[in-house]
């Protein structure tokens, strides 16, 4: 399949390789029997788990959701590398690049950005540190030991980049922090959390702008949460493999909140 994690519309395959039995020839006056299913079982290679819309998240996705968390280790913590939260985050993914496709908005970026940006990741993930990633060959030893490929990587790199830029743009414009949040964060929040660690907090005007940051970042989260949970009410999202329909619902919404 696509190396690009079922992001693209395609249509479910159930694969089969049967084969027929160690019969003896048939005389010519007795039809051939049939192949026996028992002795050459079918073996399915693939199957749907979810619809979103005319998209497909096939169980193979999911699994390669799985394997590209390495990428992310903070991001994605070990007790959320589970297939339902893979399956989550690739119906997230999915709708999300749906709505940059409808506003023309470009779901990759620039070969030379990406690669900037994995020689800034191969610095920054923990495990990479045994199989020194900093060289070709250690990066390469890192991808296959968690079943990867650089052409998976990049790609989904890639997306991510554009997803991030994406949701920058059409969240952040027009977000204003005031100095009265500012100095709010910091009385509130900054002071008594360093308190507790014993710690002196710096001078408001040293942390100001780190506050704003944060305060941003809140604001766009907000905004962002809402909007995702209006897609997936009009993103048409149908759970197909009663594995996962039976509690994913439960599970995202503990998510969310």
């Amino acid at each position: 399949m696509s190396t690009g994690a079922g992001f693209r519309a395609i249509i479910a395959i159930l694969a089969f390789a049967c084969g027929t039995a160690g019969a003896q020839t048939p005389s010519p006056q007795s039809p051939p029997p049939p192949p026996s299913s028992a002795a050459n079982p079918p073996v399915e290679l693939d199957h749907v788990i979810a619809n979103i819309g005319s998209n497909v998240i096939l169980q193979s996705d999911v699994e390669q959701e799985m394997h590209l968390s390495a990428l992310e280790p903070l991001q994605v913590l070990p007790g959320q590398n589970t297939p339902d939260f893979a399956l989550r985050r690739l119906i997230d993914r999915t709708l999300i690049l749906e709505q940059m496709k409808q506003q023309q908005q470009p779901t990759d970026t620039p070969a030379a950005e990406v690669d900037e940006s994995l020689a800034e990741l191969r610095r920054q993930i923990p495990a990479c540190a045994q199989f020194q990633c900093g060289t070709g060959t250690g990066w390469e030893r890192f991808l296959q030991s968690n079943d990867l490929t650089a052409g998976v990587v990049e790609q989904r790199w890639s997306q991510r980049m554009a997803i991030l830029h994406f949701i920058d743009l059409r969240f952040r414009s027009g977000i204003r922090v005031s100095q009265e949040q500012i100095a709010t964060y910091y009385q509130k929040t900054l002071v008594p959390a360093l308190a507790k660690d014993n710690e002196k907090a710096p001078p408001l005007a040293e942390v100001s702008g780190r506050i704003q940051e944060i305060l941003l970042q809140q604001q766009v989260s907000g905004l962002f949460q809402d909007w995702l949970t209006s897609l997936h009410d009009q993103g048409n999202v149908k759970i197909v493999d009663p594995a996962y329909s039976a509690d994913f619902d439960a599970k995202t919404a503990a998510v969310n909140q």
